[in-house]
């Protein structure tokens, strides 16, 4: 499976600006989370991406380098404008062949990004967009939130809410296209919270007394590294990573620095 990810706009196009924030910088930093999520998780794709920086890159060379490279689908992600709120998808309008399937696989995603990011639904619609009519493969445009309202915008500034973004549309594309997660193969990904990394471990057991006096629970991890043992302490282990970032968040509210490593069983 070919996936091709379009970070709407950039460069010399901020596209939608609002409450400090541009379209250019939330796309992008969306679509890298989105191949990173797909590039760590699953198996049974490629991806092209338009841009993986702040650079200008045309409508019409986006869509080139999408159906010369024979994509076999198509993501273009944007933030929204206007005063509304909420997540809306797009297909083409027009009269097409494979539009049942095309609609059909936008719903999935679609709705694994409304349960993901828990987003007022808007509805699944179609327009006459450059970027899902030009395109020879099934695609859809994600308009993901409204930058000019605070509500949503004070999402959108939270990295830990652009990861549940990026999350929905891995977990939706991968359900569409029955990419095979790493994990099936009979080992399981874990991210765990590493709240402090000690030589000693009667500091790393002071760690855990301070932060079970915050309401932490924790435990200690012993790390070897280049013929060095290291006390590590585990503030969380989860299956997915958005839910170890928000505990970085957590604890760095508590007073405590923290940082993810990636364990697999």
């Amino acid at each position: 499976m070919k996936l091709f990810i379009d970070p709407g706009h950039g460069g010399t196009d901020p596209g939608a600006q609002g409450n400090g924030l541009q379209e250019k910088n939330l796309t992008l930093n969306i679509a890298l989370k989105l191949r990173n999520i797909l590039e760590q998780e699953y198996t049974g794709h490629s991806i092209m991406m338009s841009r993986t920086t702040d650079k200008t890159v045309s409508l019409t060379e986006r869509t080139n380098m999408a159906n010369n490279w024979g994509a076999n689908y198509l993501v273009s992600i944007h933030i929204n404008a206007g005063g509304g709120t909420g997540f809306e998808s797009y297909t083409y309008n027009g009269s097409y062949a494979g539009k049942a399937e095309t609609n059909r696989l936008r719903g999935i995603v679609h709705d694994e990004i409304i349960r993901q990011t828990g987003f007022y639904n808007r509805g699944k619609k179609e327009a006459n967009f450059h970027m899902v009519r030009e395109s020879r493969m099934p695609a859809v445009l994600t308009e993901n939130g409204f930058i000019d309202t605070v509500a949503d915008a004070n999402l959108l500034k939270q990295d830990a809410f652009l990861n549940k973004i990026a999350r929905g549309h891995a977990v939706g594309i991968a359900k569409a296209f029955n990419l095979k997660k790493k994990s099936d193969s009979g080992t399981t990904t874990y991210y765990r919270v590493v709240a402090g990394s000690f030589v000693s471990r009667t500091y790393a057991e002071q760690r855990v007394n301070e932060l079970t006096q915050k309401g932490f629970s924790s435990f200690i991890d012993i790390y070897k590294q280049a013929g060095t043992t290291y006390y590590r302490v585990i503030c969380g282990s989860f299956m997915e990573r958005q839910y170890a970032e928000e505990r970085v968040t957590q604890l760095k509210k508590a007073g405590f620095e923290s940082f993810i490593v990636v364990v697999t069983l």
